[in-house]
């Protein structure tokens, strides 16, 4: 038969609103009764029932985290599993957990987001992207609910976010095969309706005009995140231009299919064209060559991710509204 707080109670000589007191760590109680509480409980076995606790206190002690249709295999891409490990270590400490589905398209997201904030499922959003005129935002802005964004948004006062800054790694990639002598650097990238693209794409360009070397139109694709999409992208690019020195990858899996692709066309990594990607998943260090990438710290984002929506949920006071989390270039022998 299951345990209650009435009987914790009753055998540690206190009211079950004290052990109730004690569950949530409160600093009313001494630590002396907290000790014995305890104690009692471990020897009882006692768990407490979370749902009556989530009713009484209004709280689900859940976030929510819907992943983006705009990644085809979320689970491939080792960064998404990396930034979840970063949420639920955060939530795990702070006894919360995470409500997390996948979602078909745009229009089935902002559904999703919808049905969990009206069940009152979870008691704030993490949104994996941001995008121009982000419905998924709009919602919650409107609707006054906590949330915190992974990117930087168009109106960064209005919310919480976290992200790298992505114009100054990609100024660095850039900047480094620039003074390694390329002068014909392609970028491949993901949607450029997603902000991290945008502000990715913006170091490249910045960087190739700062070093007088043109903005070629031609050099610059949109593909999805994905090996068979990098390579495709490729193996199209070096059919049509044949001067090419190096590929930027805004993502190591476009990077896998894209020195895939160059090597069934004859070249030499990076003899002849050089590669990098970004994100610096677990088999860059393995591919051969290794390959040169950025380390966007996704464990990190995670863990700040949680941390900022909890901390507001909770009524913390934020220092900042936002957190951005260091890079660091890689360098590997996929490039010069």
């Amino acid at each position: 038969m299951k345990v209650t707080i009435k009987e914790v109670a009753q055998q540690a000589n206190v009211s079950p609103s004290t052990v109730s007191r004690v569950l949530k760590d409160s600093h009313m109680i001494s630590q002396a009764t907290k000790d014995k509480v305890n104690e009692i409980i471990n020897q009882l076995g006692y768990h407490p029932n979370e749902i009556a606790r989530s009713l009484a206190n209004q709280s689900s002690q859940t976030l929510g985290l819907v992943m983006p249709a705009s990644v085809e295999d979320n689970f491939v891409n080792p960064f998404f599993t990396q930034f979840l490990l970063g949420v639920t270590q955060y939530l795990e400490v702070h006894d919360y957990s995470l409500l997390l589905s996948s979602a078909k398209n745009e229009e089935d997201e902002l559904n999703q987001i919808s049905r969990a904030i009206n069940s009152k499922r979870v008691d704030g959003i993490i949104l994996l992207t941001v995008r121009e005129k982000d419905n998924n935002i709009n919602y919650l802005l409107e609707n006054n609910y906590p949330f915190v964004v992974v990117g930087t948004p168009a109106e960064k006062e209005k919310m919480l976010w976290v992200d790298n800054d992505n114009k100054k790694a990609m100024r660095e990639v850039t900047e480094n095969l620039i003074l390694s002598g390329h002068k014909r650097i392609a970028f491949l990238g993901g949607s450029q309706k997603l902000q991290v693209t945008k502000s990715r794409l913006i170091g490249y360009k910045e960087t190739l005009k700062k070093y007088g070397l043109e903005v070629d139109r031609n050099l610059i694709l949109e593909v999805q995140f994905s090996e068979e999409e990098g390579y495709r992208a490729t193996n199209d690019l070096l059919k049509k231009v044949k001067d090419i020195d190096a590929i930027i990858t805004t993502d190591d899996l476009i990077a896998y299919g894209s020195m895939r692709a160059v090597k069934d066309n004859g070249y030499l990594i990076p003899q002849d064209i050089s590669v990098t990607g970004f994100n610096n998943t677990i088999l860059a260090q393995y591919l051969s060559p290794s390959l040169t990438s950025v380390e966007i710290n996704a464990i990190e984002l995670g863990c700040q991710a949680a941390k900022i929506l909890l901390n507001h949920i909770n009524d913390n006071k934020l220092k900042n509204n936002f957190h951005i989390v260091d890079t660091k270039l890689m360098m590997r022998d996929s490039t010069k």
